[in-house]
C-alpha cells in the first residue's frame, strides 16, 4: 500500500501515512478513552482520559514506526534497499527494494522488528512500575507495555508474511538450501495462522464477543490475503533471479514522426502493426523526443485525432523510465509495475535498442514454470 501523506525522512527512507491510519487511530483514541481509561483509572477527569487516549495513540504508531526502522536498519546495512515506510491500518510496512539474498540476511532483517518491540515493551514497563502510583503517567505507559508485548508476540506466530513467518522461511531456506521449498512452507504455515485467527474469531463471536471475535476474522483474512500475494512475489521473484532483459525484450523499435495527427497514427501504424507503443522522433538519427503509447490516445476525444498530433500527447523522453538490456529482469518489471505501465524502453548505453513489454515477462516466467514442472 502506497503512503498517502509524506511527513518525513529516516535515514534517507520516506515515511508516510496511509489514508486509513486516520479511522483506525479515531477508533483506538475512542477505545481508550471510554474504556481502558475509566476502567483502569476511573480517578481521572473524563477530558484526561480524553487527552491521555489521544497521547497514547500516537505513542503506539510511533512504536510501529521504531518497529518497522528495525527492520529497514538492518535491511540497509545487509545492502538491501528501503524504499519506504507506511504506517497503515494493521501497523506498518517497509517496503524493501530487493529480496533477500540469504536465508541468513532473511533472518536478521525479520528478526529486527521483534527485537525492537521487545526492547520497547521493557522500557514501558519499567517506567509503568517506576510511575505506577502516578495514574497521569501509568495509564499510558502500562497500555503501551502491554500492546508491545502483545504485538511482539503476535508478530512472532510462525505465519508467512508476519516476522516468525520470515523467520521460519529463513530457518527452512538454510536447512534445506532450496528458497523455492522454504517459500511453500511459508505459505502454508501463514494460511494456517490465517485460518486460525479466522477459526478463533468465529467461536469468539459465538462465545458473546462479537467486537473482538470480528477483528480476528478480519485480521486472519488480511493475513490471508497478504500470505497469498507475498508468496507469490516471493515464488515470481525467484523465477526471474539472475535473467536478464536482454533474454525476453522486443528487439527494435517502432517509432513515428511528432507531427503525425493521431487519426493517422491509429489507422496507418498502431492498427497495422499491432504495437501499443511508439517512440516520436522526427528523424532517424535525431533522439526521440518521447514516447506515445495507445493509452494516451484514448485519453483524447476521437472528434479531436484529425488535428492533434503524437507530439501533442506524447511522454516527453526526459519523464520516460527506460531499463538498460543487461539489467536484470526482476528489476525491469518491479520498474513497470511502480510506474503503472505496460511496457519498458530498454537501453544500451543510453541507446534506445527495443522494448520490453509486460506480457513477454509474464509468459516467459509460465514457460519456465511448465518447463519446471
Amino acid at each position: 500500500m502506497n503512503a498517502t501523506l509524506r511527513i518525513g525522512k529516516v535515514w534517507g527512507i520516506p515515511i508516510g501515512l496511509h489514508w486509513s491510519l486516520g479511522p483506525i487511530y479515531a477508533l483506538l483514541t475512542l477505545s481508550l478513552a471510554t474504556v481502558f481509561c475509566p476502567g483502569s483509572y476511573p480517578e481521572l477527569p473524563a477530558v484526561v482520559h480524553w487527552l491521555l487516549a489521544a497521547l497514547t495513540g500516537a505513542l503506539f504508531f510511533g512504536s510501529i514506526l521504531l518497529h518497522e526502522l528495525g527492520h529497514a536498519r538492518i535491511a540497509q546495512r545487509n545492502g538491501l534497499p528501503v524504499e519506504e515506510i507506511t504506517l497503515l491500518i494493521f501497523g506498518g510496512v517497509a517496503r524493501v527494494g530487493e529480496r533477500a539474498s540469504s536465508p541468513g540476511v532473511e533472518f536478521r532483517v525479520a528478526a529486527a522488528g521483534p527485537l525492537v518491540s521487545l526492547a520497547l515493551a521493557s522500557v514501558f514497563a519499567g517506567v509503568w512500575w517506576l510511575d505506577r502510583g502516578v495514574a497521569y503517567l501509568a495509564a499510558p505507559s502500562e497500555w503501551l507495555f502491554r500492546t508491545n508485548l502483545m504485538l511482539l508476540l503476535f508478530n512472532l506466530i510462525p505465519g508467512y508474511p508476519l516476522d516468525g513467518g520470515r523467520m521460519l522461511r529463513a530457518l527452512v531456506w538454510r536447512v534445506s538450501g532450496d528458497e523455492r521449498s522454504a517459500t511453500r512452507v511459508a505459505r502454508l504455515t501463514g494460511q494456517t495462522a490465517a485460518f486460525g485467527l479466522m477459526a478463533w474469531g468465529l467461536v469468539t463471536v459465538l462465545g458473546g464477543d462479537v467486537a473482538e471475535g470480528l477483528w480476528l476474522v478480519v485480521i486472519g483474512w488480511f493475513l490471508q490475503d497478504v500470505t497469498l500475494a507475498e508468496t507469490a512475489g516471493d515464488s515470481l521473484d525467484a523465477a526471474l533471479r539472475g535473467i536478464t532483459v536482454e533474454r525476453v525484450m522486443v528487439e527494435g523499435y517502432p517509432r513515428v514522426h511528432g507531427r503525425l495527427y493521431l487519426r493517422q497514427f491509429v489507422e496507418e501504424r498502431a492498427l497495422p502493426s499491432g504495437a501499443r507503443c511508439f517512440v516520436v522522433a522526427d528523424a532517424d538519427d535525431l533522439p526521440p523526443r518521447g514516447l506515445v503509447s495507445l493509452s494516451d490516445v484514448a485519453r483524447v476525444p476521437r472528434e479531436r485525432w484529425d488535428w492533434v498530433t503524437a507530439a501533442d500527447v506524447m511522454t516527453p523522453w526526459a519523464r520516460v523510465r527506460t531499463v538498460d538490456r543487461t539489467g536484470e529482469l526482476r528489476g525491469a518489471l518491479r520498474a513497470m509495475v511502480e510506474a503503472r505501465v505496460q511496457q519498458l524502453p530498454v537501453t544500451d548505453g543510453g541507446t534506445i535498442v527495443g522494448f520490453l513489454p509486460r506480457e513477454r515477462v509474464l509468459s516467459f516466467v509460465r514457460l519456465r514454470s511448465e518447463m519446471a514442472g
